[in-house]
């Protein structure tokens, strides 16, 4: 059967699972202001509606944790083929939703599907980019789930301005199943990661892989060779360590990466971006946009997210991931604290805005435009530095025995997460308003401490090679001086090598004739 072997293809289809974490975030988020979703549902209070937006984020926190033991049985396609199918089920029972329970099941089980396409895409993709641009491979899956955030959102507006009553959000939900399907139909043509290949000891397999992605099918070249020493050195290992399944990640030297692994996705939600996502629309309203102009700047801000993303990934394997990750999160507090200043100073209480109570603040004039500023620069500085680079980091860290089960558990942090603040914000608006952003922004001063003195440098290196990075334990604000030429290294012996035997064996068949 054909197989599809161009890297950047192979990520533009696969991470079509990223997507679907996009869809999640606006299938939400372009409703809880409309007129068809509050008539319908009885015009949820804000716990309610935190609960309901927080579902997808609880069933994807069981899907994470599911996602590594599905990922080494089926391998990294075949649990991607399984979450496509579930998306399916999740989306004809949101879209055929008759009240509050059906729709927060029907979310619950798209959430198990996005669990598993969160977590096993970035290994998948990491798994099979070479070194030099792996952070670009998988930094797409974040742009993926932006792509899939814009793309709701308007289907959703579009929905909401041209469709009336219930069949507004139906027709909405529906068309999210659409891209699942084809995840699906394309995975047939995907090859198996060659590294799952090696870990169930189908060598042949493997380097016929490894020859397809990085040699148009040369089993010879030096890269071919000289990565499949590696892999097979990586196999060795896994296979020669004591099998304790999912609780060896935090085994003695393994503990680090996971917790390198799970806090950096738990700062990417206590950095504050993807609930700007979800509840846009609210802190647009509270600075005086309302109606279709609220709708309009909330795609702008959508577009901003996409833009700076797209920008930043043909780049990001030429920054450090820790300067990323700092300057982030030092840019990201200081733009919180504004927000709460000038909400603070500048803002007053009200009863309601536009008949809806879970909004009980309210800022006008020059103020109102700097909060909105600000909370469009914040997206575009997250765009730029934590949105690709927290998913790139946790797909790196951690080595082949525990890869699918650590980025698992990494991601499945991620939506705890996620199901925490998505529950907390929205009554957290309604109770201490611009207090929020204070917390959001201690959150940001305490990863940034965090990220230097714990975190190694993982940029411009193989998998393999991360594992020496983290077994030397070298101090993380030291690690970019640790050799990471290795591989370079050993494809030019690999090459010297070649040549050699080139050399010598016409001297040979010279010397026999003689």
């Amino acid at each position: 059967m054909y197989r599809i072997s161009n890297i950047y293809v192979l990520a533009a289809f696969g991470t079509i699972g990223g997507a679907l974490f996009g869809f999640d975030i606006s299938s939400m988020s372009a409703w809880i202001g409309t007129d068809q979703y509050l008539d319908y549902f009885g015009s949820p209070n804000s716990t309610l509606q935190g609960g309901i937006t927080a579902s997808m984020s609880a069933g994807s926190f069981v899907g994470a944790i599911a996602a590594g033991f599905l990922s080494d049985y089926l391998g990294r396609r075949g649990s991607l083929m399984v979450a496509s199918v579930i998306w399916v089920i999740g989306s004809v029972l949101q879209l055929s939703s008759q009240n509050v329970g059906h729709l927060i099941a029907g979310r619950v089980i798209s959430g198990l599907s996005v669990g598993v396409t969160s977590s096993q895409v970035c290994v998948y993709l990491a798994e099979l980019a070479p070194g030099r641009i792996r952070g670009r491979i998988v930094g797409i899956q974040q742009w993926a789930i932006e792509w899939g955030i814009l793309i709701m959102y308007l289907i959703s507006y579009g929905c909401s301005q041209g469709v009336s009553g219930p069949a507004a959000f139906r027709i909405a939900w529906g068309i999210q199943g659409v891209p699942a399907l084809v995840l699906l139909g394309s995975l047939m043509f995907f090859p198996e990661s060659p590294r799952w290949l090696a870990s169930k000891e189908k060598w042949e397999e493997c380097l016929d892989t490894l020859a397809m992605l990085h040699a148009k099918g040369d089993r010879n070249d030096p890269v071919v060779i000289a990565e499949y020493e590696e892999v097979q050195e990586a196999a060795r290992i896994a296979a020669e360590a004591k099998d304790i399944g999912f609780f060896g990640l935090f085994g003695p030297k393994i503990w680090k990466r996971t917790l390198c692994g799970c806090s950096v996705q738990m700062w990417q939600q206590l950095l504050g971006g993807n609930v700007a996502m979800y509840y846009i629309v609210y802190i647009f309203s509270m600075a005086g946009l309302t109606g279709n102009t609220n709708l309009y700047s909330s795609a702008i801000q959508y577009v901003i997210f996409i833009v700076t993303t797209g920008i930043m990934l043909p780049y990001i394997d030429r920054v450090p991931r820790r300067f990323l990750l700092l300057s982030g999160a030092v840019v990201c507090m200081a733009l919180h604290f504004a927000i709460a200043g000038l909400m603070a100073n500048y803002g007053h209480p009200v009863d309601s805005i536009e008949g809806n109570a879970n909004l009980r603040w309210e800022i006008f004039g020059p103020a109102s435009k700097g909060v909105i500023a600000c909370s469009y620069i914040f997206v575009g500085i997250y765009g730029f530095t934590w949105a690709p680079t927290g998913w790139i980091y946790c797909s790196e860290v951690f080595p082949l025995k525990y890869r699918a089960k650590g980025v698992g558990l990494s991601a499945a942090t991620n939506w705890i997460f996620n199901f925490a603040l998505a529950f907390f914000v929205a009554p957290a608006f309604t109770n201490i308003v611009w207090k929020t952003y204070i917390i959001f922004g201690v959150f940001c001063a305490a990863m940034t401490f965090h990220i230097f003195f714990l975190y190694p440098e993982t940029a411009g290196r193989t998998l393999e090679e991360i594992d020496i990075v983290f077994d030397t334990g070298v101090s993380a604000w030291r690690s970019a001086e640790v050799h990471q030429h290795a591989f370079e290294e050993k494809v030019g012996q690999v090459a010297a090598t070649k040549k050699a035997l080139a050399v010598e064996e016409p001297s040979a068949v010279q010397a026999e004739k003689v």
